[in-house]
């Protein structure tokens, strides 16, 4: 990839959000772009909230905890987003704030969830929208493998059904996403991260990408 191409998609998109279910390597992308483009890298504080393991082990009753930590730590980092100056540099982030309410919807009790959405409306967040939106799609056996090979302690939980409950509501709320340009990469049988082949070839579908919805297959791309 030129200097060239990565100054060009560096003045099209300045704020590129990376998403996907658990275990699909969105941080991962999300790091290497940022080196890529020179950009400034917003991450989402998983190893930071001391809920999560208790969550994925016993469910229900660490849900709320969990959820919240999650959306006052989003809530301070877009507020230093709106604070420092959004378009003086890149900034590439590996979740996009609008997501809290599907793991709100998804995990929260009706009770937990009416006070969950009380909360967000007093912090009434205004979430910059991305100049695109990277989804990474993979079947959830490709997810429960990469999710034993990196073997992160607290997701060792994690079991079948509650990543399929993620992947399909992931796969909803992007269906009717239309926010912004939407990039919806089959990420099943690549590994951009380890595999430079498939690194370049994402990339310049990133380039390529500036507006609308767009499908990216990269098996369907490398045998045409």
């Amino acid at each position: 990839m030129t200097v060239s191409a990565i100054k060009r998609n560096a003045d099209s998109s300045r704020y590129i959000v990376v998403e996907g279910p658990i275990g699909v390597g969105k941080t991962s992308l999300a790091r290497k772009l940022a080196q890529s483009l020179s950009a400034d890298l917003v991450l989402e504080e998983v190893y930071e909230n001391p809920f999560l393991e208790r969550f994925y082990r016993d469910g229900q009753s660490a849900a709320l905890p969990a959820q919240m930590f999650f959306l006052f730590a989003r809530a301070r980092q877009i507020g230093d987003l709106r604070q420092a100056d959004l378009f003086a540099s890149v900034r590439v982030s590996d979740y996009l704030f609008s997501k809290d309410q599907l793991f709100a919807e998804l995990n929260l009790s009706p009770d937990e969830l009416r006070l969950y959405s009380q909360v967000t409306a007093t912090l009434d967040v205004e979430a910059p929208v991305p100049d695109l939106v990277i989804y990474l799609q993979s079947s959830v056996d490709a997810l429960l493998e990469r999710i034993a090979r990196r073997d992160v302690a607290f997701e060792r939980s994690i079991d079948r059904n509650y990543l399929e409950k993620v992947a399909d509501a992931y796969a909803r709320f992007f269906h009717e996403y239309d926010e912004g340009p939407l990039l919806i990469v089959n990420a099943t049988q690549i590994d951009p991260i380890n595999n430079e082949a498939d690194y370049d070839q994402l990339f310049k579908q990133i380039e390529r990408t500036t507006g609308g919805r767009h499908f990216f297959n990269p098996v369907a791309a490398a045998l045409a």
